[in-house]
């Protein structure tokens, strides 16, 4: 049997993955306690997104278990063994904000929680692909150091920079930089899962991402951008622009496009590698270019408050170079752009605000 694991399963990572993986294994088998909702409250619950991939998909398996809890997980994984084929690891407290409020929470899921995936997957499926979701924060704030000029709707790029054409690649320090612990906790989970293919040769690979979106996310106040702009647009309620003149800029990529990726790499994996992954130059939008899209698409006037105050270790202008994941694998490219994922969002988010 070809079995696949999926961390953090109701999220929007995640569960896009279920859904992309249900036709190609004989069981995946879900992890997610629903922590979202610890972190962000009731809106950021993503039980509804269980209780969807449940009724939809007949060889998924869900496991209410704690990546924290080792001896949870090695009854997951003893069950399965050497059938566990991949190893897709999304599971995280995901907000700067959040982390600095419960360090230890943070670190040990995010950080601790990937060593235990990690070392799961080295007893019971050692030939298993592992991926992990990291994050573009671990580049901390240095971006910011970047020779940026402010035009009417966006910061951007200076047009004589190396990253004006495709965006920040790899090679961009993590070190020495503001992370916010968030960040950091992510830092050493990135380095872990890295390790683990260099100096143990297992298959893994690490996806530093953008903003991560899509229909399918459980949008709050702390913790995805589009989604709760979005659910914002449609019921009225205030949206809060935090510094940066309303002008920072985001790449997004749709959690499809991601997921391929993933796809892409197990077919192929390269140990131990390294890929930034956004919506690049295709799809990235300024706060205010999001709210201007939001206005069009609900026909709603947004209601938000601008505040001078920016997130610690937020980014001013991001943009992802994927080009080392394409010259990996040329026969991926973006399916979805931003007024896609925009619409797409809004569909959902009405559906889901009305009832």
């Amino acid at each position: 049997m070809n079995i696949a694991i999926v961390t953090g399963s109701a999220g929007l990572i995640g569960s896009e993955a279920v859904k992309f993986f249900a036709d190609r294994f004989d069981v995946v088998a879900g992890i997610d306690n629903n922590l979202r909702q610890y972190f962000f409250g009731k809106e950021g619950s993503s039980d509804w997104n269980k209780n969807r991939l449940q009724e939809t998909f007949a060889n998924y398996r869900h496991y209410n278990a704690d990546i924290r809890d080792t001896g949870e997980l090695e009854t997951i994984f003893a069950k399965y063994n050497s059938d566990i084929k991949l190893v897709l690891h999304t599971a995280a407290q995901p907000s700067h904000d959040w982390a600095a409020k419960e360090p230890f929470t943070d670190f040990t899921v995010n950080a601790n929680g990937t060593l235990n995936m990690l070392e799961m997957t080295r007893k019971f499926c050692p030939e298993a692909v592992f991926i992990f979701t990291s994050t573009n924060k671990v580049y901390g704030d240095t971006p910011n150091r970047l020779p940026l000029v402010e035009l009417e709707t966006r910061w951007e790029i200076d047009q004589l920079h190396s990253y004006y054409n495709k965006g920040i690649d790899e090679q961009m320090s993590i070190d020495q930089t503001k992370h916010s612990l968030f960040g950091a906790s992510k830092v050493a989970a990135d380095v872990l899962v890295q390790e683990y293919g260099r100096y143990f040769g297992m298959k893994t690979g690490v996806f530093r991402g953008g903003c991560l979106t899509g229909p399918n996310h459980s949008g709050a106040k702390l913790h995805g951008f589009l989604s709760y702009l979005m659910k914002c647009a449609i019921t009225g309620d205030q949206y809060t622009i935090f510094g940066y003149k309303g002008k920072q800029v985001r790449d997004n990529i749709h959690s499809y496009d991601l997921v391929n990726m993933f796809w892409h790499f197990y077919e192929n994996p390269h140990p131990g590698e390294v890929y930034n992954a956004g919506g690049g130059r295709y799809s990235n939008c300024s706060m205010l270019e999001a709210i201007a899209i939001c206005e069009q698409i609900t026909g709603n006037k947004m209601n938000y408050l601008y505040t001078e105050d920016n997130r610690i270790g937020d980014h001013i202008w991001w943009i992802s170079d994927v080009t080392r994941f394409k010259t990996h694998y040329p026969g991926w490219n973006w399916k979805y752009d931003l007024n896609d994922i925009l619409t797409q969002i809004f569909e959902a988010t009405a559906l889901r605000v009305v009832h």
